[in-house]
């Protein structure tokens, strides 16, 4: 079995990780196991650079091969911002109500109230012996200033993927179907059976 350490702290995601990885070789072993760790320092352009940075560098730390995601929120209006700034998008203490408020004052300050957006993810699998893949994942929808849903964080209640329905109203398996995570993981299923097969 290939242990895997997966490079967050969000029990979320880690969550989403071995559900989407049912059925592999593997064992996915939290961050957190390895007792107090220092962050990466994620300073690429892109999300693909800064998975593979955290990918790198947590294997690197942990002498096991490592699984890292790099995901943000690009908004057209905005000219593609927050990106790779989503989560620190208010600043570096940011969280998500203050992301949010940012987001929607920036959307003010260049006159509109809505826009099209989309989330998007990028997994990094970085191998002990020095192999690398990676697998990307969009999804396609529309910011608007009326936060709906309880589910979900970040900017999930303020990004519509239908006409009426945020991605904070949406089931977990509603949205695993969509998500730009949940694609991506998809495909880093498919390169890992591959890859470990």
């Amino acid at each position: 079995m290939k242990k895997i350490v997966v490079a967050t702290k969000n029990k979320g995601k880690i969550r989403e990780m071995m559900s989407a990885f049912e059925g592999l070789d593997v064992e996915l072993i939290p961050l957190s196991a390895f007792g107090e760790l220092p962050d990466a320092v994620e300073d690429a352009e892109t999300f693909e650079e800064n998975a593979l940075i955290k990918a790198r560098f947590y294997m690197e730390k942990t002498g096991e091969a490592c699984l890292a995601d790099d995901s943000g929120l690009e908004v057209d209006a905005l000219g593609g911002a927050p990106g790779v700034y989503s989560a620190r998008f208010s600043g570096y203490h940011a969280d998500d109500a203050s992301n949010n408020e940012k987001l929607l004052s920036e959307l003010r300050r260049v006159g509109k109230k809505e826009s099209p957006a989309a989330y998007r993810c990028v997994l990094a699998f970085v191998d002990t012996d020095g192999k690398e893949c990676t697998a990307d994942g969009v999804c396609s929808g529309t910011i608007k200033p009326v936060p709906r849903g309880e589910g979900g964080f970040g900017y999930d209640p303020y990004f519509y993927v239908e006409e009426n329905k945020t991605m904070a109203e949406l089931t977990l398996d509603e949205k695993d179907k969509i998500s730009h995570r949940g694609e991506a993981l998809r495909g880093m299923a498919e390169i890992l059976k591959n890859c470990l097969g």
